[in-house]
């Protein structure tokens, strides 16, 4: 049986997720990503922000204590937001959507809202299992792809 967990994220994750934040089709799949994902100090820099602040939850993901990713929890304009980074290596096997619904276990307050690129089928897919509700589209620049392109809005009430 798979146990995926969520924990606090270490110093000692970092080389890991900084790999798993940079692999190329991931990259492509989440759209909405660092300008340079090979940019090791502005990783460092931007984890070390989201590590420290009170404003923001932010957990490992690991399956069977192995770490596969991150998920969290931010307000932009107002609205509570979630957003997950699961390594392509366990697509498909049920993490996200386990991930998913311990984040919203720890996130109590409605509605959350989430985004994925339009074409991120899978991501998609694991939020509406997780209750959210396509509320909209807009068009937005995503740095992976170098573009603007269709984002999905979902909302959890």
């Amino acid at each position: 049986m798979t146990e995926v967990a969520l924990r606090s994220v270490e110093n000692a994750d970092l080389d890991a997720l900084f790999e798993q934040m940079r692999d190329p089709e991931s990259v492509h799949m989440a759209a909405f990503t660092a300008k340079d994902p090979n940019d090791r100090a502005a990783f460092d820099t931007h984890m070390s922000k989201l590590m420290t602040s009170p404003d923001l939850i932010l957990r490992a993901v690991t399956r069977n204590g192995q770490l596969v990713g991150t998920i969290g929890s931010f307000v932009m304009d107002g609205n509570t937001e979630i957003t997950y980074w699961i390594d392509r290596s366990v697509w498909g096997q049920g993490v996200a959507s386990q991930a998913v619904a311990l984040l919203l276990d720890m996130v109590k307050i409605r509605p959350v809202r989430a985004r994925a690129a339009s074409d991120n089928l899978g991501s998609i897919r694991v939020l509406q299992k997780a209750g959210f509700a396509v509320v909209g589209t807009e068009i937005a620049y995503a740095p992976a792809r170098n573009t603007e392109i269709e984002e999905t809005i979902l909302r959890l009430d």
